[in-house]
């Protein structure tokens, strides 16, 4: 259950937790102080912020780049294999940052944990960026991806029948938009399962989640979610369900796994997702971590409550696949 107790800002948060909040807000003034304020820099200062929390982790045993054709430009895939084995099931993972920012290398130690854990091939996906690609060019190559990795499954060394599809915040929205459509086009049966992170899946935010967890004290605000959608969506697709996927019809998508923080300004949509997943007669196993903040996977090397997310989202996935 939900923590409704009231207490300071930040006091709720899982002490690893509170400490990457802190960590990352004292680096972006370390490396962004000074600079313009452009989409440009801020990629850069999110690359060199967040490049501590990438070191360390599991190892590979291997990890092949490939470039991938799609109807806009090539994009860059990595796939990690935790222990060489051959025809191993598979999750295609989608970063987050607001459809602006992050990439592969971002989100590497994430993506070696689930391989290790699940004992899966990981496919990371370093799909184009907001604002210069608005929607739906992320979405149309991480759809792209998703038929090259069936059609190479051999080469790549994964079972093409076992394949998962998962992100967090933008690629938790960016997974289930692709799920969407490969229903939409008779590609249903093309993934097992889906995990979903702290997605972004509605524009309008919770006024109770903005109100508790909007502020400094915690890693997303209000503000910098609606800047957000205003970069990587344009005239209607406001309205459209595979842009924004709450207003989707959910039926006939495979199983899904939400990993939803407590102190999140998006904490309520994934509660909301739940719910219509399952009258959708979608199965969903839902968590909500005490403790937790929007990217708290990210501190894995120094939070229990990230610790317990990858554990229990590659049990689920280990099930699944």
């Amino acid at each position: 259950m939900l923590n409704t107790t009231s207490t300071p800002a930040g006091a709720d948060l899982d002490p690893g937790v509170r400490d990457f909040i802190r960590i990352t807000g004292e680096a972006y003034v370390t490396h962004g102080g000074d600079l313009e304020k452009t989409a440009v820099n801020a990629r850069q200062i999110a690359e060199k912020v967040r490049a501590p929390w990438v070191a360390g982790g599991p190892v590979m045993f291997s990890t092949v780049e490939q470039s991938v054709p799609t109807p806009h430009g090539a994009v860059r895939i990595r796939v990690y294999n935790p222990d060489g084995g051959a025809n191993k099931p598979a999750l295609i993972y989608i970063h987050g940052g607001g459809w602006v920012m992050f990439s592969i290398d971002t989100h590497d130690r994430i993506m070696r944990e689930y391989a290790a854990r699940a004992g899966v091939c990981v496919v990371g996906v370093d799909y184009s960026l907001s604002p210069e690609a608005r929607f739906p060019v992320a979405l149309e190559q991480v759809i792209t991806v998703v038929h090259h990795v069936r059609d190479q499954a051999a080469l790549l060394g994964i079972d093409p029948d076992r394949l998962a599809m998962g992100g967090d915040s933008a690629g938790a929205n960016l997974s289930l938009s692709t799920a969407l459509h490969l229903r939409d086009t008779g590609n249903g049966k093309a993934l097992r399962t889906l995990v979903l992170n702290y997605g972004a899946f509605a524009i309008d935010l919770s006024a109770d989640d903005v109100r508790k967890y909007g502020g400094p004290q915690y890693m997303l605000t209000a503000e910098e979610m609606a800047y957000f959608w205003s970069q990587y969506l344009t005239g209607s697709d406001d309205v459209n369900p595979l842009a924004v996927p709450l207003l989707a019809d959910l039926h006939d998508l495979p199983p899904v796994f939400l990993c939803v923080p407590q102190c999140d300004v998006l904490t309520t949509q994934s509660l909301i997702l739940d719910g219509r997943l399952q009258t959708a007669g979608v199965e969903t196993r839902t968590i909500v971590y005490e403790g937790a903040t929007h990217s708290f996977l990210e501190a894995v090397s120094i939070s229990e409550v990230a610790e317990k997310a990858f554990s229990d989202a590659a049990a689920w996935l280990r099930e699944r696949l």
